[in-house]
């Protein structure tokens, strides 16, 4: 078993955002609020509101085959392989609030390897776009199961959610949970045990 901290793994692949272009809906929404988009401080909120959005949400535009980039590689082990506590920032479909946290991803080849920072890259890939935890998760865990073909995968993510905690219940101490268990991590208690316990979790039966 092998275990990385993601952040000694994740670097930056400089692929630049698509612009949304849509300043002129966010000046009238900002006309809307009661707010006067030509005051000094607002000048120039629509552009930056613009280009956030654009950045927050280019998963959309955003290719996994090309994230991944050909670095499969051939490899023999079978040893559970384990990145945890990669960063994700994601906004919430219901409310376009933020939600965010770590994922936890741990996958038992059957001859391939991935590089490991690509494996933080899937996570930003899926994480900017308006999404639900869960759904999230699996797609995360669904892109390893496809790309690698292993004997299992799990990913566990936990965030918190600006939905939760500015609005509505206002809880601030919340922590969502979130998992997709693939293969011999849904098939064997004794794989998915182990993968719960490296990541910092209670084991289950």
């Amino acid at each position: 078993m092998k275990t990385y901290d993601a952040a000694a793994v994740s670097g930056d692949d400089g692929m630049p955002a698509d612009t949304l272009k849509i300043e002129p809906q966010i000046r009238e929404m900002l006309s809307r609020m009661g707010e006067d988009p030509d005051r000094e401080g607002l000048l120039k909120t629509p552009e930056r509101a613009s280009r956030a959005l654009s950045f927050l949400t280019s998963g959309y535009r955003t290719d996994v085959e090309r994230v991944i980039n050909n670095a499969i590689f051939t490899e023999e082990s079978d040893e559970m392989v384990i990145v945890k506590d990669i960063e994700f920032f994601s906004l919430c479909e219901h409310h376009m609030l933020p939600f965010f946290g770590k994922a936890h991803i741990g996958y038992i080849p059957k001859g391939k390897v991935i590089g490991l920072s690509k494996v933080a890259r899937i996570v930003d890939v899926f994480s900017r776009r308006l999404q639900l935890q869960e759904r999230m998760t699996l797609q995360i865990a669904e892109c390893l199961r496809e790309h690698l073909q292993p004997l299992g995968v799990g990913v566990i993510t936990e965030a918190q959610h600006l939905c939760m905690m500015m609005r509505g219940v206002q809880k601030h101490e919340s922590v969502a949970l979130a998992s997709a268990m693939l293969g011999a991590f849904r098939t064997s208690a004794q794989t998915r045990n182990e993968f719960l316990s490296l990541v910092g979790h209670n084991t289950i039966k």
